[in-house]
């Protein structure tokens, strides 16, 4: 029989439980909630990088431009679950989990501007509790948005998402904006607050939508309703939302994003190259 020295036994020992740690799959984080269809953009909570700042907040995730003191894009699930009775709190602030060092776009930002606080993530879609509500008063939310834009357009498909919602179904959801200048109720500006804030050319959004139920990505098949709206940012546009619809593909185009990238390739490929007809009401 074969002998082994004390120290040599647990030099093999080592190995064993080395080599075993080897084999062992490292089992892959999953993203956050309102991340389950990916990073568009590859934001990072990265001060290094500025112009696509990761912000993860319990209610939605978002890429934030310094610069432009605006959101690129903000991402939220929608589910029965983040709908309840807590009422609209009204509380725009400046939000102070940003770098230290940066500016801090506040409600008076946008005062005398002819623009709206236009919400990304509704208040109304986040009325589970009172500090859900709360949170979609940031500014980092916010961007400079027409009147009629926000008040007519973006309002009733954002009411169409929850009518959704009641129906069954639960909505991912991703809304950004690209471009520079817009046309509020004082006529066009590039940018509000001393240059401070860029007003968006175009405002877009796009929305996957689901039956209720679990393993979300999994379930997205070619057949899954995606809709798409791209709108110009200005008062005099159409007040039906339906007259906006294109493609994904179209809105990855003009951003360089990757909006759906946690979807299988062949699924994602069908349903980016889709325009929605369904039903707007």
């Amino acid at each position: 029989m074969t002998r082994f020295s004390v120290p040599a036994l647990l030099l093999l020992g080592f190995l064993a439980v080395s080599c075993g740690d080897e084999n062992e799959a490292t089992p892959t984080p999953a993203l956050p909630e309102h991340l389950t269809l990916g990073n568009p953009s590859g934001a990072a909570a990265d001060p290094a990088q500025p112009t696509n700042y990761l912000l993860l907040k319990s209610q939605y995730a978002l890429s934030y431009h310094r610069d432009k003191g605006i959101p690129n894009w903000v991402s939220w699930h929608l589910s029965p679950e983040w709908l309840g009775t807590a009422a609209r709190q009204d509380d725009f602030r400046a939000d102070a989990t940003l770098p230290a060092g940066w500016y801090q776009v506040s409600t008076s930002s946008y005062t005398g501007s002819g623009f709206d606080r236009g919400h990304n993530c509704p208040s109304a879609d986040r009325t589970r509790t009172v500090a859900d509500n709360s949170a979609t008063f940031l500014m980092t939310n916010m961007i400079p948005q027409a009147p009629n834009n926000n008040q007519r357009t973006w309002a009733t498909l954002e009411s169409y998402c929850r009518t959704l919602v009641d129906e069954g179904n639960e909505l991912y959801i991703l809304m950004g904006n690209y471009g520079k200048g817009g046309s509020g109720s004082n006529g066009y500006q590039t940018t509000i607050d001393n240059g401070r804030v860029t007003v968006p050319q175009r405002i877009w959004k796009v929305i996957v939508v689901l039956p209720q139920g679990s393993d979300d990505v999994l379930r997205i098949s070619s057949s899954t309703r995606v809709i798409a709206v791209d709108t110009p940012n200005d008062n005099a546009q159409l007040p039906s939302w339906g007259s906006y619809r294109t493609s994904v593909d179209a809105i990855e185009q003009a951003t360089g994003y990757d909006i759906l990238s946690q979807v299988a390739p062949a699924v994602q490929a069908t349903l980016e190259a889709r325009v929605d007809n369904g039903p707007t009401q």
